[in-house]
Formats: C-alpha cells, sequence, structure tokens
C-alpha cells in the first residue's frame, strides 16, 4: 500500500502569503478585525476543536473506552466503523528481554492514544486528540509465544487446510497483530504510524489490512453489520456482557486466563458474479431475507429459523446448503463471536472490484468452536461459490493489564 505524500509550497511563499493577510486585515479594519482572522485561519484557539453551538450533544472524537482491565479492549467493544489489522514479523535478534521491552513500550502508546493523549514521541500530537473510541488490540502468533515461554495454547497454529482455500502468503500468519479500530479513520491512520514507529527496531510488517462498517451515527449501536454482498453478518453472535458470550469467548487456561483467540481470514467476495444471481437465488443461499435478515422461516432478524419447515412440494424452505444452516452449530459448544469488516480495495486490471471482508472471530478455543464450523462450511455452503479465503491467520489475545503493567506480562511470568 503506497501512501501519497502531500505537496508543500516553498516556506517563503507560504509565510509571505500568510504576512500579507494579516498585515492587511490589520491596516485596513483595525485589532478587532485581526482577532476575528486569526479565528477565521484557525489560530488562537485549539486548532482542531470543532464549533458546536451551545447545548449540542457531545461530539463522538472525544469518546474514549478504557485501555486498562481484566480483558483487552476491542474484543467486547461495539465495533467501531474503521479498523487496521497489521501483523508484525520479529526480528531474529528479538529475544525474550526485547520481546517485554516491545510489549511495554507498544501498551504505553496505545493507552496514551486510545485516552486521547499523544504518544511518547509524537511528532502530530495533534492528531491524538480525537480518539473516536479508539482501542488497540494485541494477538501473538505461535513464533511470538515461542520466544517468551515453552507452552503454548495446542491450537495456536494455522488453521488446517481447507478446500476452498486459495490462500497467498503475503496475506497470512505474522508473529504479532494489531487491531487499532475507532470511528475516524484518520485516528486509526495515526495510531498504526505511531504503533509501527515504536516496534521498527523490533519487528517488520508482514501485511496491513484495512476494514470499515457503516459510519458512526448511521445505524444504531448493536446493529449487525451488513457485508459488501449486503447481507447481515453476525445475527447469531452472543452479546456481549452475558454469561453466554463469556463461555463463547474468554479463556481461564494457564498465562491467557481473561484472554482468547483471535481467527483473521481475508475472504474474496465476487461481486460481479453475485449481480447476476436474482434475489431469490440469493436469499435462498444465504437462508435469510436480505432486506431484514430474518430466516426464511421467521419476520424478524432475531427470530429462531425452522430448520424442519417445508415449502409446498415438500423440501426445506431453508435448503441443506443455506449459509445460515451450514454455520449454525448442533453443538451449542460450537459457537464464536463475529466481529469482521469490509474491504474495498482497487480493482485488479479487467475488474470492477475487488472487494471482500477481513472475516475476525474471537472464541476461547480455536479447534473446539471455529475450526468444525469452518470444516462444515468448506464441505457444502453455496456461498462458496462466491466466496473465497484467501488469507488466514490465528493468533492468541492476552488478557488486559493493569495500569503500570503491560498487555502480555502473563506470558512472562
Amino acid at each position: 500500500m503506497t501512501a501519497a505524500t502531500p505537496h508543500e509550497r516553498p516556506r517563503g511563499t507560504r509565510s509571505t502569503r500568510r504576512q500579507f493577510l494579516l498585515g492587511g486585515a490589520v491596516a485596513g479594519v483595525g485589532a478587532a478585525a485581526a482577532i476575528g482572522l486569526d479565528q477565521v485561519l484557525n489560530r488562537g484557539g485549539e486548532p482542531d476543536a470543532p464549533l458546536a453551538a451551545a447545548g449540542d450533544p457531545p461530539l463522538n472524537g472525544t469518546s474514549v473506552v478504557p485501555f486498562h482491565g481484566i480483558h483487552q479492549a476491542g474484543i467486547d467493544t461495539d465495533a467501531q466503523a474503521h479498523a487496521t489489522f497489521v501483523a508484525l514479523d520479529l526480528n531474529a535478534d528479538v529475544d525474550r528481554d526485547g520481546l517485554r521491552r516491545l510489549l511495554r513500550i507498544l501498551s504505553d502508546d496505545a493507552a496514551r492514544l486510545s485516552q486521547g493523549m499523544p504518544a511518547l514521541a509524537d511528532t502530530e500530537p495533534e492528531l491524538a486528540t480525537a480518539p473516536g473510541r479508539l482501542t488497540v488490540t494485541f494477538g501473538f502468533g505461535p513464533g511470538l509465544v515461542a520466544r517468551a515461554r515453552p507452552d503454548a495454547p495446542v491450537w495456536l497454529r494455522p488453521l488446517p487446510a481447507f478446500a476452498i482455500d486459495r490462500l497467498q502468503p503475503e496475506v497470512c500468519d505474522g508473529d504479532l497483530l494489531l487491531q487499532i479500530a475507532s470511528d475516524d479513520p484518520l485516528t486509526v491512520a495515526h495510531t498504526a504510524r505511531m504503533l509501527l514507529k515504536d516496534a521498527r527496531s523490533f519487528a517488520s510488517v508482514r501485511w496491513l489490512q484495512q476494514g470499515f462498517r457503516r459510519a458512526y451515527g448511521t445505524v444504531s449501536p448493536g446493529t449487525t453489520m451488513r457485508n459488501v454482498f449486503g447481507q447481515v453478518d453476525g445475527t447469531a453472535n452472543a452479546r456481549p456482557g452475558t454469561a453466554e458470550f463469556d463461555r463463547v469467548v474468554w479463556s481461564d487456561d494457564g498465562w491467557l486466563a481473561g484472554g482468547t483467540s483471535v481467527v483473521v481470514r481475508r475472504i474474496r467476495m465476487d461481486l460481479e458474479g453475485w449481480d447476476r444471481v436474482d434475489a431469490h437465488g440469493r436469499e435462498q443461499s444465504v437462508g435469510r431475507t436480505l432486506a431484514t435478515g430474518a430466516p426464511l422461516t421467521g419476520a424478524r432478524e432475531h427470530d429462531e429459523p425452522d430448520l424442519e419447515a417445508k415449502n409446498a412440494l415438500g423440501f426445506p424452505v431453508i435448503a441443506d446448503f443455506a449459509h445460515l444452516r451450514r454455520a449454525r452449530p448442533d453443538d451449542e459448544r460450537q459457537r464464536i463471536f463475529r466481529r469482521s469488516y469490509n474491504y474495498d480495495d482497487v480493482p485488479h486490471a479487467g475488474e470492477v472490484s475487488n472487494s471482500g471482508q477481513i472475516f475476525v472471530s474471537f472464541q476461547a478455543d480455536v479447534d473446539a468452536q471455529f475450526t468444525p464450523i469452518q470444516r462444515r462450511l468448506a464441505e457444502l455452503d453455496l456461498l462458496n461459490e462466491w466466496t473465497t479465503p484467501i488469507g488466514s491467520a490465528v493468533f492468541a489475545v492476552p488478557p488486559g493489564c493493569a495500569e503500570g503493567g503491560f498487555v502480555g506480562e502473563t506470558l512472562f511470568a
């Protein structure tokens, strides 16, 4: 991904023009006009402070999510509008002590930025003033865990090979995951830059993926996201703060107690092929009404689907190949918590779109919860006609930390 560098005028030209404007204002209308011009030129106050009328509700840019706690933020947090996922590879010379230093530096700056304060060596501190519910979540790959201790969860390894996968190594695996999410894309970009500056002496970027959901304020908080196919995505999720969510997501195993696991899969979605399917065919493939997200046997999104219902010809209303049926576990222990994002990148030559989903799944145990579901989907799911997994990675997500500590300190206990 290449970032464009903004063109800047020579310093002398910029200063002369500003002096001319200020000088003309003072000479023409006096000091009072100069003060007014100061405000127009965004000087003499907080540079990025929005102009809000008295009595207006507080802006979302000032909203903060606590960084410290039993669990890391960014898991049970209501999903923000924008996210960047960065996987890093540790340098060969980073030993156990070096890893501890890296995690302490990253944790300290992530904590500052999430609260609207600049990182310690922040060269653009003005970009840190509007966190917009910023969260930074850390995940550890098998290579990182191995440098700190000999024991790792048995599921901390690449997923089994699935027949539908067309994995590209450049978007797979990694030693350290940074999930950076906020309702403001500039905040996400600035945070990613600060944390990557922290890490550059310890690691290099393996891959970076950017995703989005509906903009903040477009839909009510807690609304199930829609993917680029237009389907609701994540209806069956457990609700954060419930006993069911705690059972599905949080681990109680050793150094990972209070943490979880995350699977990140990059799913390419064939929008051009999807365009050729009529509404009835789309809904049969998904098993839900696209307009409302309701199962084909119900009227509302969260209605319980009737998998035994038959149509007039005696066929199941929700077909055997429908995504709803294939993703639905028979064993209630096979549950996951989806927190995915859409992507929409530059199309390849001759194509109209290059879009899809950054599928993000949190669960206490990958082998027991995620893998059985993915195996069923790989064996029979009509959506496989238009979706292709091209990236895959598994990380252990350590618990949160107390103020003065750092994320991952349990790894060194």
